[in-house]
């Protein structure tokens, strides 16, 4: 058993500082790169380029990063873990064994972590008793299984424990928990039990703290955010792993941003509900147990965590189509920047109700006066204005309603208010409007499954 191992966070969502991963692999020491790359929303549009296509599905930033990273990985035994395979990480990992061959690679062992999608087993599921209830609203998903475009069960650190015990150098997994990817190289490295929960919870707030890459190492931070260095080349964090639990979050040395008690616990705070209950597939994890303490430059020692046995049930992250949507926007500029937006807005109103277009929603924005704080804005002195942006977007079922909508965009520039640009890339076009919906499964009716690809 090692007494130390050190996990970097490459990636807090898809689409991140592209960058990130190789600076962690090349600016200094460590044992694991771990990359988040999904949230709920990510899920479906995976799951419709699969459709179109089904040897998509999965992030396509990764074939080209690994190019760049896994030679330097493979020399210096690092091991890489992603959600990245989304809604296909088969297909992902036959593309990372494919740039492998392309660089001569040989001996590489990739591990794949499937079982998480369960859109075609909605009737399975019901029919053994789940009804996959809507978590806030209490309907059954029955009201929405025609529309459904992804389901996928979130999975824990376990089967990743698995495939590192299959010698995986590279993890691949679908919808598995963003902290789930940070415990599993302790639970593996450590010989952790399922049932330490203690033990487990520490690691599942090490992997709270490394989900959101630099939001914990001074991107994003609502403190003293003019004192963070080098944004340009911020570091992602670093998490220094003991047996004991205990963990040190840090960054390389040579790169910018800064590790304070105060970034760390801003970002214990994000997405957090009960925080004496972050439930996860693996434990609950009691955040009032945590304790923070600065122990050098750019060195929070975090101890003292506690947790309890996990649930019965895994959480289910659903997505379904729900109508469309469009938003357009025109400037105005001064004087009387926002009357001119004010009176512009109520203009396009009327003329949409005299059409009979149906919506869900209309929602107006005055970009520069109240799109942050909405009503709390205060009142401005329109002489100091030097210009507003009047964004309005619709919603509706009726797709054809939401195509007429925006038609009425443009000609508002020669019938509306005076003053008016920023109008550009043509009409707007409906998007289809995707919803989420949170479910709960016996864990019992599903169970992940791993496989083993090898060059």
């Amino acid at each position: 058993m090692k007494d130390k191992i050190r996990i970097a966070s490459g990636q807090g969502f898809w689409g991140d500082l592209i960058e990130a991963p190789f600076y962690q692999v090349t600016k200094g020491d460590i044992d694991y790169l771990v990359m988040d790359y999904l949230a709920e929303v990510t899920m479906s549009i995976l799951q419709k380029q699969k459709n179109k296509n089904p040897e998509l599905g999965y992030a396509k930033d990764i074939p080209e990063l690994m190019k760049r990273i896994l030679p330097i990985c493979k020399e210096k035994k690092i091991k890489i873990i992603t959600n990245g395979g989304g809604v296909n990480p088969i297909s992902c990992g036959k593309a990372v064994l494919k740039v492998a061959e392309s660089l001569g690679i040989k001996g590489l062992k990739i591990g794949i972590v499937l079982g998480d999608n369960i859109q075609d087993k909605i009737d399975e599921m019901l029919a053994n008793g789940s009804e996959l209830k809507n978590m806030e609203t209490g309907e059954s998903i029955l009201t929405v299984k025609e529309r459904l475009l992804s389901a996928n069960v979130y999975f824990g650190a376990f089967p990743i424990v698995e495939a590192l015990k299959n010698g995986a150098d590279v993890v691949i997994t679908g919808r598995t928990t963003d902290t789930g990817l940070t415990l599993a190289p302790m639970i593996y490295e450590f010989g952790w039990k399922q049932n330490e929960y203690n033990l487990l919870s520490a690691g599942t707030i090490a992997g709270h703290i490394l989900e959101c890459g630099a939001q914990s190492t001074g991107g994003n931070f609502l403190g003293d955010w003019e004192s963070v260095p080098n944004f340009a080349e911020i570091g992602f964090p670093i998490c220094e792993a003991f047996p004991t639990g205990e963990f040190i979050i840090t960054k390389h040395e040579s790169l910018g941003g800064k590790v304070t008690v105060e970034t760390v616990s801003e970002q214990l705070l994000y997405e957090i509900g009960n925080p004496e209950e972050y439930i996860t597939p693996d434990c609950v994890a009691d955040f009032s147990s945590i304790k923070l303490k600065q122990s050098g430059e750019n060195r929070v020692r975090v101890f003292g965590i506690t947790g309890k046995p996990e649930t019965e049930f895994y959480k289910v992250s659903c997505s379904y189509a729900d109508g469309f949507s469009a938003s357009g926007s025109l400037t105005y500029s001064w004087p009387k920047a926002l009357t001119k937006a004010k009176a512009a807005d109520q203009i396009l109103r009327k003329r949409l109700e005299l059409l009979n277009l149906s919506f869900d929603e209309i929602r107006s924005e005055f970009v520069g006066y109240n799109s942050c704080h909405g009503p709390l804005a205060p009142e401005l002195d329109e002489d100091l204005i030097n210009e507003i942006q009047l964004r309005i977007s619709v919603r509706s079922h009726d797709y054809n309603s939401v195509e007429r909508f925006g038609k009425e965009i443009a000609p508002l520039i020669l019938t509306g208010p005076p003053s008016v640009t920023g109008f550009a890339g043509g009409r707007p076009k409906p998007n289809e409007v995707v919803a989420y919906w949170p479910a709960l499964l016996p864990k019992k009716l599903v169970e992940p499954k791993v496989e083993m690809l090898e060059i």
